[in-house]
C-alpha cells in the first residue's frame, strides 16, 4: 500500500503503526507519531491500523542549543 510518510509517498506492507516504526528502524527509539493528523501514543501504535493513503508523521527529538 502507499502512504504519505512525513510528506513523501512511501510503499509499505506494515499492517499497523508499530510495525511500520519497526521496519523503519524506530522500534526502540523515542519518537512522536501521528496518523492523519491525530497523535498516537507509543502504547497505542500496535492497535493503530494503517490503510491506503494514510498520512503518517514520525518525529524524533533533536538536541540543539
Amino acid at each position: 500500500m502507499q502512504i504519505l510518510l512525513n510528506g513523501e509517498l512511501h510503499a509499505t506492507d506494515a499492517q499497523n503503526l508499530s510495525e511500520l516504526c519497526a521496519k523503519l528502524g524506530f522500534a526502540e527509539a523515542r519518537i512522536a507519531t501521528a496518523v492523519n493528523g491525530s497523535f498516537v501514543a507509543s502504547a497505542a501504535r500496535s492497535a493503530t491500523p494503517l490503510t491506503e493513503a494514510d498520512e503518517v508523521e514520525i518525529v524524533a527529538p533533536r538536541q540543539g542549543g
